[in-house]
């Protein structure tokens, strides 16, 4: 029976994903997009930015799961967790200075990819940490910190990344160097800071031996059922909030006309994350009061009305008010939808299992920004009525609306027991 924790160690344990969080949130809606612009040509951006990224996050798909795994069975004196997390951090730091220094399409290119395979291997394992150190009682609270977190950084990367980019050069040296910095900052906490017990390999033998890695990556798909309809329903979810994350700073450039794009995208972003963070942490707690399952319907909801009224806006202020609402929807989904996966994932397995949740946050973002060129197709076709963006709104409220109905089949009171 695990004793109950502090909330300065539920703190701790989520610390690293204020360093995580606040690296993605600034590469991908903000820097990334503004960056590419030196490089391509401005009526094929949606279809670079979108190949690019669908690119990285399918690597992302697949080494999150396959680190998670790994960590499951790691043995060494400091855990099982924590060596993996460290491994792929430092490797982050490489790729972040590739792609902010070294100058170029291709380098550009190098330095993204090569930060979702670092990133991954250390993120998979991380996951783990909730469900290995937090008692069943407290996974609802200990989930919506760690999307508070998320959120959190959310915001301060917002308002934080456009204004370090020149609008004019684009130049990304200060903004990396902050995500290099507080990335280091964040993973020394967590990993100083949280307690593992060394770990051991049942019979001993080598640690990276192919009878024990296939073993590590079995799957009872008779078993987790449960589970894999959870992340179907995740999937359909996410692939419509992604699609605008990605386009939005495009959106506000060619329909709103707005002033420093970059800039504008941070302010909205944070402006949805206010909202979002609020309804994280209510999430927690009625995620514990009243199930995920209600939440998360709740969240389909109001998730659809954000993204339709988002599509009527036409300034900057209407935008800002209705993307507030699409940040509730976003809020209660996150801690609700991790809640669900911390109880239904096997505690033997939980790095495995929560690094396949991945399959459905990477691989929905991955397909979302194959958005990109139908967006440039339809916005072609009809000059000057933006067609595509239209689309982009509303295929994010019918995707969350059908992610409903795969909830339905996610029985809440199934336990895995494990692969």
């Amino acid at each position: 029976m695990k004793k109950p924790l502090s909330l300065l160690q539920l703190l701790v344990i989520n610390t690293y994903w204020v360093g995580l969080s606040f690296m993605w949130n600034s590469l991908h809606p903000i820097v990334l997009p503004a960056v590419l612009l030196n490089f391509v040509p401005d009526a094929q951006k949606n279809t670079y930015l979108g190949l690019l990224t669908f690119i990285g996050l399918i690597i992302a798909m697949l080494i999150q799961p396959i680190s998670g795994a790994l960590s499951d069975g790691w043995a060494s004196r400091w855990g099982r967790r924590r060596p993996l997390i460290v491994l792929g951090t430092l490797f982050d730091f490489v790729f972040l200075a590739i792609l902010a220094w070294a100058g170029g399409l291709t380098w550009l290119v190098i330095g993204y990819i090569g930060l979702q395979f670092s990133s991954n291997i250390a993120h998979g394992p991380a996951q783990g940490l909730i469900p290995d150190r937090v008692p069943e009682q407290q996974l609802g609270m200990a989930s919506a910190w760690k999307t508070f977190m998320d959120m959190a950084s959310l915001i301060v990367a917002s308002l934080l990344a456009g204004r370090l980019l020149n609008p004019e050069t684009r130049d990304p040296t200060l903004i990396v160097l902050v995500m290099i910095g507080l990335l280091a900052a964040a993973t020394a906490i967590t990993v100083l800071g949280t307690k593992e017990e060394p770990t051991t390999r049942e019979g001993g033998g080598p640690r990276l031996d192919l009878r024990h890695l296939l073993t590590q990556f079995r799957i009872d798909l008779r078993a987790s059922i449960a589970y894999w309809w959870l992340i179907g329903s995740r999937f359909l979810y996410l692939i419509g909030i992604y699609g605008v994350q990605a386009f939005a700073q495009y959106y506000l450039q060619d329909v709103l006309r707005v002033p420093d794009p970059p800039k504008q995208t941070g302010d909205l972003l944070a402006s949805l994350t206010i909202t979002l963070i609020i309804l994280v942490l209510a999430g927690g707690w009625l995620s514990d009061r009243f199930g995920a399952k209600r939440v998360l319907y709740a969240s389909g909801i109001i998730t659809a009305v954000g993204m339709l009224l988002m599509l009527l806006a036409d300034d900057m202020t209407g935008l800002l008010i209705f993307g507030s609402l699409l940040g509730a929807g976003i809020g209660l989904f996150l801690t609700a939808n991790w809640t669900l996966a911390t109880q239904l994932a096997p505690r033997e397995e939980a790095g495995k299992f929560l690094g396949l949740t991945n399959l459905a946050t990477a691989g929905s973002g991955a397909l979302a920004r194959l958005e990109g060129p139908a967006i440039d197709l339809l916005n072609h076709a009809w000059p000057g009525l933006w067609a595509g963006y239209t689309g982009m709104f509303l295929f994010g409220a019918v995707s969350a609306l059908l992610s409903m109905f795969l909830l339905r089949k996610v029985d809440a009171g199934h336990h895995n027991t494990g692969g």
